[in-house]
């Protein structure tokens, strides 16, 4: 197939790239850096630079290549701000699937969360409703998750992949990593809200499976949603951090997600089953 991937640099895109090439795929991969052309070249994919944001651009760009599928991987996490993340949920996604819909695009594959549901004292379903009422500032993330799967899902054969917390190379908790520092620095305690991980190869490795998933959402997260009190003091470990605080409560919304559906459904099977074993790992 012809595949034209949109954040084709970002973490999960930049290990996706070269799983599409290997697998026979026409890849075509954007990004609105030249610096990143290059890395995306070597994958075997061709590079296209193009801003999101450009609405007429994303038109002629897709009308000319015409993919088969478009796998919607973009993000704007750099600066950690909800507001822009959300701004390219909302507009970016908008123009795409315009621009998709106008090259007759059937089927798309994009990327969301599995921690927009609202609150609950179990690992969340995709049958559980996503937080609309959540208060500001958890709103802006959750309105730029709504829209862009309302918008996601006008295209024919639609894959919404809501990803667990990334960990593992080139994400916030790499060695280097935004989440990393703030742990050595101690400036992150350990509480009662239960997250669900998901190492970024398995999430890589999910985007590709879904090119033969059926219409649907999956939560893409590994096998045990867990408390901050039980996978923050074996992250610090394996970070050689210093243990965490202890603190004790939690937002009601942090319930963490269930897999089962992309593991009964699609036969979808972690390489990293948990983050007690998969944290270790990645910080080798």
């Amino acid at each position: 197939m012809k595949i034209f991937v949109a954040g084709a640099s970002g973490v999960i895109g930049r290990l996706l790239l070269p799983q599409l090439v290997q697998a026979g795929h026409e890849v075509i991969g954007m990004t609105r850096k030249e610096e990143q052309r290059q890395a995306i070249e070597k994958t075997g994919a061709k590079a296209i630079l193009a801003d999101v944001f450009n609405r007429e651009q994303m038109v002629d760009i897709l009308t000319e290549v015409k993919p088969d599928v478009v796998i919607h991987q973009l993000t704007s996490l750099s600066q950690g701000s909800s507001a822009e993340n959300a701004r390219i949920r909302i507009e970016g996604t908008r123009n795409l699937v315009d621009a998709a819909k106008q090259a007759g695009v059937q089927k798309i594959i994009a990327q969301s969360i599995s921690w927009a549901y609202e609150p609950g004292s179990t690992p969340a379903t995709e049958e559980t409703p996503l937080d609309i009422y959540a208060p500001m500032p958890r709103n802006t993330t959750i309105n730029g998750v709504v829209t862009l799967e309302e918008a996601v899902k006008e295209i024919p054969e639609h894959v919404i992949l809501r990803y667990g917390t990334l960990y593992g190379p080139a994400t916030w908790y790499a060695k280097n990593g935004d989440t990393a520092q703030k742990i050595m620095n101690h400036e992150i305690k350990a509480t009662d809200g239960v997250s669900s991980f998901v190492h970024v190869e398995d999430a890589a490795n999910a985007a590709l499976k879904a090119l033969d998933w059926p219409v649907g959402t999956y939560n893409i997260v590994d096998n045990e949603p867990a408390k901050g009190i039980d996978w923050l003091p074996v992250y610090a470990q394996a970070l050689v951090a210093p243990p965490p605080d202890i603190q004790s409560g939690a937002s009601s919304w942090e319930r963490g997600a269930s897999n089962h559906k992309a593991k009964n459904t699609c036969s979808w099977i972690p390489q990293y089953p948990t983050w007690r074993t998969g944290f270790a790992k990645s910080l080798q």
